[in-house]
């Protein structure tokens, strides 16, 4: 339900609360077109991918002009709704799938949204540079900072330095002994109280 986005976000302005509930049509309209979230969890669209996605905006607050990629985004996630919650920030979000990255364009056009661009392309192949790479669960932290290092700006202006943010699941205790280099990792159920959000983690690599 929408509420449970101007619950934890009261500040949201009028434009924001219409951009977030227009979210739901939308994508209910396209994944009846191209599958871009399973058919048992399009119900589950606020909680389980908009708010997901916004616990990020719960960990960082970005400034104004920060730019930010999105790798993997699939129809738009963690992207469209981080970049509806900061508008004044430039979101590019990268999918190596043609059909997800086609859903992504069209939502963001249909809620006017100004910030962000949407291309069909492979991380290997992203050139740009960016304050922070973002991702939910595309591929294990090791070879997701192999990939993107080369993406990320050198020059910081935000609270905390430039690098990754993902949202990750389960039991990362493997995957993070491969790193071999300092991280955080953040539970979401510390922003949010819903039992969906008990085993949700937010992984922040600087770089």
């Amino acid at each position: 339900m929408l509420t449970k986005i101007t619950t934890y976000f009261p500040t949201l302005s009028a434009e924001q609360v219409a951009q977030m509930t227009r979210l739901d049509e939308l994508y209910r309209e396209w994944n009846d077109k191209i599958n871009v979230i399973s058919r048992k969890d399009i119900d589950n669209l606020f909680e389980h991918h908009v708010l997901h996605s916004l616990s990020i905006g719960k960990y960082i607050s970005f400034r104004p002009d920060t730019t930010i990629l999105d790798i993997g985004t699939g129809g738009g996630f963690p992207g469209i709704p981080l970049a509806i919650l900061f508008p004044q920030c430039q979101f590019h979000l990268i999918d190596s799938i043609g059909k997800k990255i086609h859903v992504a364009t069209e939502v963001a056009k249909a809620i006017g949204l100004n910030n962000v661009k949407c291309t069909h392309r492979n991380a290997k192949e992203e050139r740009g540079h960016y304050d922070f790479v973002i991702s939910r669960a595309v591929m294990n932290a090791p070879e997701l900072l192999h990939l993107v290092q080369k993406n990320i700006s050198r020059k910081h202006s935000n609270a905390i330095p430039n690098g990754i943010i993902c949202l990750k699941g389960g039991d990362l205790s493997q995957e993070l002994a491969t790193l071999n280099r300092w991280y955080e990792l953040t539970n979401i159920s510390d922003f949010f109280s819903e039992p969906y959000f008990e085993t949700k983690k937010i992984l922040y690599i600087p770089i």
